[in-house]
């Protein structure tokens, strides 16, 4: 029996479950706009591990959304991971944050999910999903306009989700977009990708992985006042 430990910090849902043979046991999330997952994520862990009436050596993995994402709360969640991975000696697994939120939705043949993370101004990070939740698109940051995801939508429903939804609905016309910006990565949904990477030994390397930030960290400076 694979028990693996899920964490999913890239926005701003502090999010942590455990599954056993990809069936979730426990589950600790907190979507708070504060990104308080520095003082919450241990928290939840611990608490997890109690709902589950298991301890930290019952653990076979820890699975950790790799992005992409919020730079400081994909460090914090990596961080933790790695952490955990070296003081019990077991693997780390990567879960794509977009994949994990694709499966929120059910999709049926010839029907696509694209989820969408809201990035700065109109561009968001999506990938195209198709019903068997394999990518039909890599993954990318790009700036909306009318013509996004267009070549997608022909004659197919082409679920758009996530929080760059809403900047989406905006802008794409089509009658065969759906638009659902109330989803967000919960480590709830990390299970089934996880299990099939521990299953078939998809591990990282605890030393040198780092997360999926798709685009390089920009420091916001405050304006300062007259």
């Amino acid at each position: 029996m694979a028990i693996i430990l899920h964490l999913e910090t890239a926005t701003t849902n502090c999010s942590v479950s455990i599954s056993k043979d990809g069936e979730i046991v426990a589950l600790k999330e907190n979507n708070a706009a504060s990104y308080s997952h520095s003082e919450q994520l241990h928290v939840f862990i611990k608490e997890a591990l109690k709902e589950a009436s298991l301890s930290f050596p019952d653990l076979d993995a820890i699975a950790i959304s790799k992005g992409p994402g919020s730079y400081t709360g994909l460090r914090i969640g990596v961080s933790a991971a790695k952490g955990l991975c070296f003081s019990l000696d077991i693997p780390l697994i990567s879960v794509p944050t977009l994949q994990s939120m694709a499966h929120q939705v059910e999709v049926k043949a010839d029907e696509l999910v694209i989820p969408v993370l809201d990035a700065r101004r109109m561009e968001v990070y999506s990938c195209v999903y198709d019903a068997a939740y394999k990518e039909a698109r890599e993954t990318r940051a790009e700036v909306i306009d009318e013509d996004s995801f267009t070549e997608y939508v022909s004659g197919n429903t082409v679920y758009l989700v996530g929080s760059g939804a809403e900047k989406c609905r905006g802008v794409l016309q089509h009658p065969n977009f759906v638009f659902n910006e109330s989803v967000v990565p919960s480590a709830k949904d990390m299970a089934s990708i996880a299990l099939q990477k521990y299953e078939t030994g998809q591990f990282e390397d605890v030393a040198y992985f780092e997360p999926y930030y798709l685009k390089d960290f920009v420091l916001q400076q405050k304006k300062k006042k007259n």
